[in-house]
């Protein structure tokens, strides 16, 4: 079964035989390095002063094991700023914990996270970038989002969106630093830049790469070119209904329904809302059908910046795409910017008549085994691919951790772990599947992984078509009864995540009392796998890198948010 995970192993400090945390042996661990001590709705957090986090941390990663930091918030409140750090552990994701460091108003810094989890570095420069807190020690705290002529922080307090902004005339900088420079004349030393504007950079990615003669000595990944601002605009929303159809611009590449369903899971854990039974299985039967839309673009993609075949692999790939975007549009009405989901259930029921949306899905499945084959002739076992796939991109298990990589990503290096086994959510736990790794650690096992994803999205699916057409008529409840406004008791807080088609998408909410979100974080898979790119890319050469970059699949409208 899907949800039996052996786990033979040495109990940590603070986790019981049970697999729950005692909190209290945390906090004996830590000591006088907790000042206080708070409730979240999805788990307790430390208080901790800002010059003794990195010696905090590094108990709880390395004594504790908690081993992987999904997400870094950052906000501002009237008296103080403060950065949370939300841990969990990769062998037990419902063994969370977070760890709140405040810092003065009149002088936001805090000791940096960097040297404990190095998928801190990103998610720090982040919150210095869009909220202003300085993190003493950081490698490279510098903007990230915005440009770095850039004046002000966007969700500081104080900042005025309709200030001018003036960009100061300076020199260009030499882009080599003096490590990456060659000995004397002879250096073969170039830098190179890469898109943004290039069909190889999944949309509008600048990367930065430094070359020793052909072979890659630094890589820089530049983001921030999509940032549209859709945490500002969600704490601009209502909870019952504004909200709800940015998720879908996310990751706009028909996985709208897993990034709805993100949200979701985060307000309705924090306002305590019921989802009924029969909504839950639609919700996962349309959350499989959006991931398998995902993976086949992602496949097709990644298949023509290997080898360029736009007429065969690609167009296949959008053909079978396309069918079950056919399916989700009879479902929601849409193609792409579904908004299905409502707090609570969904938007309504399945189609009539009934028996053609089952009969259209099951054709789909019944058809995919021979299509699936067919993708392995064309791409797995083609020689080209093989040559250009196997054993580059490199990424180890442990490496993968550090930078927080989910998903396909992880699971391409052996990672064991998927939310929807290791969280249930939905009605994942009732029904029969598996978690899908590969121990290649290379981008040819991040496309296996995708492809034997397809084939458990439609065991799943097919189960779920199984209880809907026999669900009784009279219990075919969509949605629970939710008050028309909802307003969560002040400071309440809560980090959620879902499994989406590229890893875990995890949404923080800090309520104020009214019917808005006074803090709305994304945690975006995205975000964190591309980090991973420097790594994986270190001596390689440049096909090796758009490669590397194509396997991780990412979107950044979702990176950049």
């Amino acid at each position: 079964m899907s949800l039996e995970r052996p786990r033979e192993r040495q109990l940590d400090i603070g986790e019981t035989v049970d697999g729950d945390v005692d909190y209290d042996a945390l906090a004996e661990l830590l000591g006088d390095r907790v000042v206080d001590r708070e409730e979240h709705v999805n788990a307790p957090a430390f208080v901790v002063r800002p010059d003794e986090i990195q010696d905090a941390l590094f108990a709880l990663r390395d004594e504790a094991g908690f081993d992987y930091l999904s997400c870094v918030t950052a906000q501002e409140y009237d008296d103080r700023y403060e950065s949370i750090y939300h841990l969990k552990k990769y062998d037990d994701p419902t063994q969370e914990l977070g760890v709140v460091v405040p810092t003065a108003k009149d002088a936001p810094i805090s000791q940096t996270a960097e040297p404990v989890y190095r998928t801190a570095d990103w998610h720090e420069r982040e919150a210095y970038d869009l909220v202003g807190i300085n993190y003493e020690g950081h490698p490279d705290l510098r903007r990230i989002l915005l440009p770095e002529t850039w004046q002000g922080h966007p969700l500081g307090q104080d900042y005025n969106a309709e200030k001018p902004q003036v960009v100061p005339f300076r020199k260009h900088a030499n882009p080599l630093q003096p490590d990456q420079r060659g000995e004397g004349d002879n250096s073969d030393t170039m830098f190179l830049n890469i898109g943004p504007h290039h069909p190889a950079t999944h949309g509008v990615l600048h990367v930065k790469a430094v070359l020793d003669g052909e072979q890659i000595a630094d890589v820089e990944p530049d983001i921030g070119y999509l940032h549209r601002c859709e945490e500002q605009m969600c704490q601009q929303g209502t909870y019952r209904h504004q909200i709800m159809p940015y998720p879908d611009r996310w990751d706009y590449v028909s996985a709208g329904i897993l990034n709805e369903w993100a949200y979701a899971r985060a307000a309705e854990d924090l306002a305590n809302i019921e989802v009924p039974e029969y909504a839950q299985v639609i919700r996962t039967m349309s959350a499989e059908l959006c991931r398998i839309c995902s993976h086949m673009l992602a496949l097709g993609t990644f298949a023509l910046d290997v080898f360029g075949d736009f007429t065969a692999v690609f167009q296949y790939a959008f053909r079978d795409r396309e069918v079950v975007q056919d399916i989700l549009e009879d479902l929601t009405g849409q193609r792409l910017m579904f908004n299905y989901l409502r707090l609570g259930g969904v938007a309504w029921d399945l189609p009539e008549p009934r028996e053609e949306f089952f009969e259209k899905s099951r054709d789909f499945l019944d058809g995919l085994p021979k299509k699936l084959k067919e993708y392995h002739n064309l791409i797995t076992s083609n020689e080209i691919f093989q040559a250009r796939c196997v054993n580059t991109g490199i990424l180890p298990p442990e490496v993968a951790k550090q930078y927080g990589a989910t998903g396909p990503v992880a699971r391409g290096s052996g990672v064991d772990i998927d939310l929807r086994r290791d969280d249930p959510y939905g009605y994942y736990d009732e029904l029969d599947w598996d978690v899908v790794t590969e121990d290649g650690c290379d981008n040819y096992g991040r496309v296996l992984v995708r492809m034997q994803e397809v084939e458990e999205s439609a065991k799943i699916i097919e189960q779920c078509l199984d209880l809907l057409e026999e669900w009784p008529e009279d219990d075919r409840t969509i949605q629970s009864n939710v008050p028309r406004t909802l307003k969560p008791e002040p400071d309440t807080e809560i980090y959620r995540g879902v499994e989406a088609a590229k890893g875990e998408l995890g949404i923080y909410i800090r309520a104020d009392g009214t019917d808005k979100p006074a803090r709305f974080k994304i945690r975006s898979p995205c975000f964190c796998n591309l980090h991973t790119l420097r790594e994986m890319t270190q001596g390689e050469y440049i096909p090796d890198l758009i490669a590397s970059l194509g396997s991780l699949d990412i979107v950044l409208g979702e990176v950049d948010r």
